[in-house]
Order: structure tokens, then C-alpha cells, then sequence
């Protein structure tokens, strides 16, 4: 029945719009109705084909906007490339900067080292000097220790002298009584041996580094010499 009802209500719809462009056609006419179907036919025609020029366009836009993402994903890769280059660029500005910086710590370093090392050697050379001058200051001395004091001086190895007093004891005028000279690396004179040994030597020895009286130091020795040989037994 329901098929039924469809079919009818079709049949009349049909029915219907027959009726409508029959009373249309007698009312406008045949020519016009042609004309409005043809303004029509044109109408679809003129959107036709603004539709796909629009179309066109969308597509170029669409390809556009495709070319520009691709662009703008260009310059963010070289962007980042240039960041990247940036942040070598100063770490090797850093490096070298550091690298200068030890450069000169170095240069400051060595040049400190040289000027000590000229110090040292001109400290080195006037204790050389020094020590020069006194060998030769009693050298000097030798014939006048000689004559007055029956003194015999001798240079033996590493640059010591030996000093040999006779005529101290009266029983043995030829026995000799002997110590031995140095300087140290201070340039001090130093006592390496004394035969026979003395007691007062350690004493003789501070006094000359304080008064720098050579002479006395010999007059000295050579009386606490003397004193020995009266306390050695007969």
C-alpha cells in the first residue's frame, strides 16, 4: 500500500509541473522561455569556467604556498647551519684566546726563568769573584806567613789550600802542624782538616766569616798550635 501511495504522489508531482510549464509557456512564450534557458546555459557556462580559473588559481596558490614552505624550510635549515657555524666560530675564538693566554703565561714564565737564571749567574760569578780574590789575597800572603810565622802554604785538589806551620815545637822544630782551607758555596772559609785536631777551631773559624780577618785567623791558629804543644807530654 505504501508503494502504492509513493507512486501516485510521483504521478502527481509529474502531473504537477507539466501543468506549471504549460501555463509558463502560455504566459511568456516559447522564445522567451528559450532565451532564459539560454541566459541560463550561459550563466553555467560563465561559472564554469570561473570555476576553474578560480581552480587554476587555487591550484597555483596551493603550489605557491607549497614552493614557500619549502623556501621557508631552506632558510631555517641554513638558519641553523649558520648557528651552528657561529657557535664553532667561537669555540675556536675561545680555543685560540686560551691558546694566546698560555702563549703569554708561557713567554712570561720562560722570561721570569731567564731573568733568575742571570741572577743566579751573576750571584755565581761574584762569589766566583770573590773566592778568586781571596786565593789570591793569600797567595799573596804566603811569603809574609812564611818569614814571620814559619808558614808553608800549599794549593792541593779542589781548590783547597793546606797550611803547614814548623818551628812550633821546641823539642821538634821541624814537626809540622797542619789544617786545611776552603770556601764554601757561600763563599765562606771553612776548616776541612786540622792535624794535630783543635778544640778552638769551630770558634776561629765563625770569627773569621764574621770579621773577614784572615790574618788574625792564621795568628790564631798557630798560637792555639803553640799551646798544644806545651800541654803534649815530654
Amino acid at each position: 500500500m505504501a508503494n502504492i501511495k509513493t507512486e501516485d504522489e510521483i504521478s502527481l508531482f509529474e502531473s504537477e509541473m507539466k501543468e506549471f510549464w504549460t501555463k509558463l509557456k502560455s504566459i511568456y512564450g516559447t522564445e522567451q522561455i528559450n532565451q532564459t534557458l539560454a541566459l541560463r546555459d550561459s550563466c553555467k557556462e560563465s561559472i564554469k569556467v570561473l570555476s576553474e580559473k578560480w581552480s587554476k588559481k587555487l591550484k597555483e596558490g596551493d603550489l605557491m604556498i607549497d614552493k614557500i614552505q619549502e623556501y621557508s624550510n631552506e632558510i631555517l635549515q641554513q638558519s641553523q647551519r649558520i648557528s651552528e657555524k657561529q657557535e664553532h666560530l667561537t669555540a675556536v675564538k675561545s680555543n685560540l684566546n686560551q691558546e694566546e693566554e698560555q702563549k703569554k703565561n708561557l713567554t712570561d714564565s720562560i722570561q721570569e726563568l731567564k731573568e733568575e737564571l742571570m741572577k743566579k749567574k751573576e750571584i755565581i760569578s761574584s762569589k766566583n769573584k770573590a773566592a778568586k780574590e781571596r786565593v789570591e789575597q793569600l797567595c799573596k800572603s804566603k811569603v809574609l806567613f812564611e818569614e814571620r810565622l814559619g808558614l808553608e802554604i800549599r794549593r792541593i785538589d779542589n781548590e783547597q789550600l793546606q797550611f803547614i806551620f814548623r818551628h812550633i815545637d821546641h823539642k821538634d822544630p821541624d814537626k809540622p802542624y797542619v789544617f786545611t782551607l776552603s770556601l764554601n758555596e757561600q763563599g765562606d772559609y771553612q776548616v776541612t782538616s786540622c792535624i794535630p785536631p783543635l778544640d778552638c777551631i769551630a770558634e776561629f773559624q765563625l770569627k773569621v766569616r764574621e770579621t773577614n780577618n784572615f790574618s788574625a785567623f792564621v795568628a790564631n791558629i798557630r798560637k792555639a798550635f803553640t799551646a798544644l804543644s806545651y800541654k803534649q807530654p815530654a
